[in-house]
């Protein structure tokens, strides 16, 4: 199978396309990405010297995208292309609806013309918006799309976008809807490695509101051995959330992190709140486990322990096989921190 991962570069993507690699050594495996603030090359180096090609480019260039599929007949397409930065979405929207709902169309009339056995698109809990703070409700794949800022707005969008093309042209589209993922290869913007590189650098960690919102965690590897299971025997057509059923509210995973690197609680500093920021994101994922046999296997202290030591023992240098086969350095090695918050 030839096989094109868009967005490869990225914090999820990179670690889906060793997770492939891994499980489906015979594949031909390709990557484009347009290597902005959230994409870094470095990240497929193993990947790239058993075999990856990589490809810098945008999704949305119409013209770069018909051309690798006329040359290079792909079978399966998993598109991670996407802007994703809640924040960056607010002070301007306009890369969101470039990327996230133009490169979708021009990956999807891609697909139409040159013909593919799979096109999985990679979308969000968060189209789903606020889950009710107090409750033991979860959204369903069947639940109403309530997007509450730009960027899940877009993903939504193209969501929606997907299932008008498998269901008007007959394209053999899946879609999955993720909870927070964590680990290795994230951008220091985001949440989790953010509060640990501050945590060593002895920096204030700006936490939202009272830190009340709850996210429900779930591993990076874990995620793509999800899609791993819907490429193989997931149903066209369908949408399968993928969660973690691991809820914890900011303020405790920040003390978690605290709590682990030995340091004082007086670093959380609380700041105001962002505009639309949902409470609580959760999802059901009873459809995925119950129909293709998928569940998570990482205890969330088990990996964010990994993950702390990932970020702290010069993390940017390290390849990916220290964390993939379970090597956990040594915490004599702490003194060796990356001081950097260079966007990796």
């Amino acid at each position: 199978m030839k096989v094109l991962i868009t967005g490869g570069a990225g914090f999820i993507g990179a670690n889906y396309v060793y997770t492939h690699l891994e499980a489906k050594p015979q594949d031909e495996i390709f990557v484009i990405d347009a290597l902005t603030y959230s994409g870094d090359r470095s990240r497929l180096k193993e990947a790239e010297e058993n075999g990856v090609q990589f490809i810098e480019g945008r999704i949305e260039d119409k013209d770069l995208v018909f051309s690798l599929f006329e040359k290079y007949k792909f079978d399966i397409v998993v598109n991670f292309a996407a802007e994703t930065h809640v924040d960056r979405s607010i002070k301007d929207a306009t890369p969101f609806v470039l990327s996230n709902v133009q490169g979708t169309q021009v990956l999807l009339d891609a697909c139409k013309k040159y013909g593919i056995t799979r096109y999985h698109q990679i979308s969000t809990d968060e189209v789903y918006g606020d889950t009710p703070f107090d409750s033991e409700i979860l959204f369903s794949e069947e639940d109403q799309l309530s997007p509450n800022n730009p960027y899940s707005a877009t993903k939504a969008a193209s969501d929606l976008l997907c299932l008008s093309y498998y269901k008007t042209f007959g394209i053999p589209v899946t879609i999955s809807r993720c909870s927070n993922n964590y680990g290795p290869f994230q951008s220091t913007e985001n949440f989790i490695p953010l509060f640990i590189t501050k945590a060593n650098n002895d920096e204030k960690m700006p936490l939202y509101g009272r830190g009340e919102n709850v996210r429900d965690w779930l591993y990076v590897r874990d995620h793509g051995d999800a899609i791993l299971a819907i490429l193989d025997r997931g149903s066209v057509g369908e949408i399968y959330n993928i969660g973690g059923n691991n809820e914890w509210q900011n303020i405790d995973v920040t003390k978690l992190i605290l709590k682990d690197l030995n340091k004082d609680f007086d670093l959380i500093e609380f700041v105001e709140d962002r505009p639309g920021h949902d409470r609580r994101y959760g999802v059901n994922s009873s459809k995925i486990q119950k129909e293709l046999g998928w569940k998570p296997k990482t205890s969330f202290e088990e990996g964010m322990q990994e993950t702390i030591n990932w970020y702290t023992l010069n993390s940017y240098e390290r390849n990916y096989s220290c964390w993939r086969d379970g090597l956990t350095p040594s915490t004599s090695n702490k003194s060796h921190q990356q001081t950097s918050s260079s966007d990796l």
